[in-house]
């Protein structure tokens, strides 16, 4: 199945997405503002002058009611005179007014103007308000006024109350408005490209600097790990320029520990190598002149033999660190039973102990007995390298007649898993039990051939497991030579890890 992986993202699309898009969204809401101010501001000289004439037509309407003597025919001749002179139509509206008494019968005007239905408290200002409606099917603004009654009485429609409404088609409000618009949003037509334009290329200059970085860092070396300067690049990349020179940093330290490893390792290598061509050389020699017997020859394949065991040991432990140092394996990592793994490395070396005539021995849980408490999660091929290597160590550091012990101790609290390996050899100074983990170290004053990687390995994989490894005297140390402090290996693992832990970088 292939696996999916995310589309990559554009920082320079993104940051103007988020730049932009407020910009697109805000621009119809401001074209529906700009709509609502428009409407407003054009309605607002209309208004006035309609207030205007329905203040006139109430004074007029006032001054021929106040004799009470003249016929109704005779007022509504003198109010339509006076509305033909104040309300001059035109050829984009036209012009509503209506006048009634103070019973709400129809002096003069329109009769289709709605008498607006108002709250008591409202009409005790007198002043002029103003209303949207509808005459027939065309909508109009309307201008209105009530007007005490001229011998008093409570206020309102019906109560000696009169009317004066005025009202106008919305023909030039529209068209004042439509003006306004124009005025305002044709600009933005022009300015809001240029906007875009503005932002694009000033997004472009401030994003510069990360292209000049990435110029910098192509046209480099891949030999170069020298840090990044930080000085010419903005504040807000300065904590990636840091982050990548701490990795440049680690990432050389790492290199010049491969390099040291591999010089060490080849070193290493030479000399089972060099024995190998010796041998061969003086087999050669010897057949070439004739005096190849059998016991030479059969000494000289004895010392090829060895020296091939020798690289073949050197090259299996590189191997294994190699596997040691592989991030990869965490991958693999299952439940192991550390008892187990202990039982079988110690059954392995048996004949070899026998051989040597050392008492190897495992103390700890058995077969029947394992339980959680020796179970862990981990890789079980890098646990028995490690478990290996401790008992190998351990089996050339110790004299004939010896005693090695692999102990498995649980944890009552089922934290952890002790694993301990003790011998009776020579022991190793205070002063270099930190050296002894470096690869290729050897305990100074000793005669014993290894490839100086077994603890460096041991270290590599308990770093790995999250665990950690002491070094002591198996014995308290005395003044007499012939009683040897020994070696106590101690591995103390955790149980409950979630993962894995990453092995520490070289220093």
């Amino acid at each position: 199945m292939t696996a999916v992986h995310p589309e990559q993202r554009s920082l320079f699309g993104e940051i103007l997405d988020w730049m932009l898009a407020p910009l697109l969204l805000l621009w119809p809401m401001s074209l529906g503002l700009t709509w609502v101010v428009a409407q407003t501001i054009a309605n607002r000289p209309y208004d006035r002058e309609l207030a205007d004439l329905v203040r006139a037509l109430s004074r007029q309407a006032v001054a021929q009611m106040a004799t009470g003597l003249q016929p109704a025919d005779r007022v509504k001749a003198e109010l339509e005179r006076t509305a033909a002179v104040l309300t001059r139509e035109d050829d984009d509206d036209r012009t509503y007014y209506q006048v009634l008494g103070r019973r709400g019968e129809l002096l003069a005007g329109e009769a289709g103007l709605v008498v607006p239905a108002e709250e008591l408290a409202q009409l005790a200002d007198a002043n002029v308000r103003f209303r949207d409606d509808m005459i027939g099917d065309e909508p109009v603004r309307v201008a209105y006024l009530w007007m005490a009654g001229i011998n008093g009485g409570a206020a309102g429609p019906g109560s000696n109350e009169s009317l004066v409404q005025v009202a106008e088609t919305l023909g030039k409000r529209s068209q004042l408005a439509k003006e306004i618009i124009k005025g305002v949003i044709l600009p933005q037509f022009v300015i809001l490209p240029l906007a875009v334009v503005l932002v694009w290329f000033a997004l472009a200059r401030g994003i510069r600097p990360l292209a000049e970085l990435q110029q910098r860092i192509r046209q480099r070396e891949s030999t170069d790990l020298s840090p990044i300067a930080e000085g010419d690049v903005p504040d807000e990349v300065a904590p990636l320029v840091r982050a990548i020179n701490d990795l440049l940093q680690r990432l050389d330290h790492t290199i010049a520990a491969q390099r040291h490893f591999l010089a060490d390792a080849a070193h290493q290598l030479k000399t089972p190598l060099a024995g190998l061509r010796m041998q061969a050389e003086l087999a050669a020699r010897e057949i070439d002149s004739g005096r190849g017997d059998p016991a030479s020859m059969k000494h000289t394949l004895r010392q090829i033999a060895l020296s091939t065991q020798r690289a073949a040991h050197m090259v299996n432990q590189l191997l294994a660190m190699a596997r040691a140092e592989d991030a990869g394996q965490a991958a693999r990592r299952q439940l192991v039973d550390i008892a187990a793994v202990t039982r079988a490395v110690v059954r392995d070396f048996v004949p070899r102990a026998i051989e040597g005539r050392i008492d190897l021995g495992y103390e700890g849980p058995e077969d029947r007995g394992s339980s959680a408490a020796t179970r862990l999660m981990g890789e079980p091929v890098l646990l028995t390298e490690m478990v290996r290597n401790l008992v190998d160590n351990a089996l050339q550091y110790t004299p004939h007649g010896g005693t090695v012990t692999a102990r498995v101790l649980p944890d009552p609290l089922g934290l952890h898993v002790v694993l301990q390996v003790e011998d009776t050899g020579p022991g190793i100074a205070p002063a270099e039990r930190e050296a002894v983990f470096r690869p290729f170290y050897r305990a100074l004053g000793t005669q014993v051939d290894g490839s100086g990687l077994g603890l460096a390995i041991v270290l590599e994989v308990a770093q790995r497991h999250g665990a950690e490894v002491t070094v002591n005297d198996a014995r308290p140390r005395s003044g007499d030579p012939a009683q040897t402090p020994g070696t106590l290996f101690t591995v103390r693992i955790p149980l409950r890890t979630s993962a894995l832990a990453t092995p520490l970088p070289a220093a």
